[in-house]
């Protein structure tokens, strides 16, 4: 009987498990944003006095209370490449890139999350991949003035050139 009860509680927990408890994030309430947005002005702070270990543990703070803002991963991305700790900042850069991919399939008509995607795929080194997407965003958006003048205007290869750009990038 005890086995029976086990195996239930087992199963419970497995379909919990995957009915989107573990593998989903978790919506994030305004109020986290609200916290957010002041660690990250904190963050700011110790950035602007060049101390970057602790705007580094401040913007991972940031990114555990809201996982789904692709800037703030961006951020901790790049200070963690001034740093020197390259395999992290290239975890926080992919996440970035998750949570504009999530961004974009929530706002399929916006075109704001894909040229972020572009902008992080080329962060982490991967520039084919984003000369890729800025192709298919050529399709996709077909009438939009920022995309061909991402594409038309070269704004693609000038971002790439920039020397603060280079300086983030992996």
């Amino acid at each position: 009987m005890k086995l029976r009860q086990t195996a239930l509680i087992l199963l419970g927990i497995a379909f919990l498990g995957s009915s989107g408890c573990g593998g989903r994030r978790k919506e994030v309430t305004e109020l986290q944003r609200k916290e957010a947005a002041h660690l990250a002005s904190e963050a700011q702070f110790a950035m602007n006095l060049r101390d970057w270990a602790r705007a580094e543990s401040v913007m991972t703070k940031v990114v555990e209370v809201c996982p789904d803002a692709g800037p703030y991963w961006v951020s901790l991305g790049s200070l963690r490449v001034r740093i020197d700790k390259r395999g992290p900042a290239r975890d926080a850069y992919k996440s970035a890139l998750q949570a504009y991919e999530d961004e974009a399939k929530k706002n399929p008509k916006d075109v704001e999350p894909w040229l972020q995607q572009v902008y992080v795929l080329a962060l982490m080194g991967r520039v084919d991949d984003s000369r890729k997407l800025l192709e298919k965003m050529a399709k996709r958006f077909p009438e939009s003035r920022d995309v061909r003048a991402f594409i038309e205007g070269k704004q693609f290869e000038a971002m790439l050139a920039d020397p603060t750009f280079k300086q983030m990038a992996l």
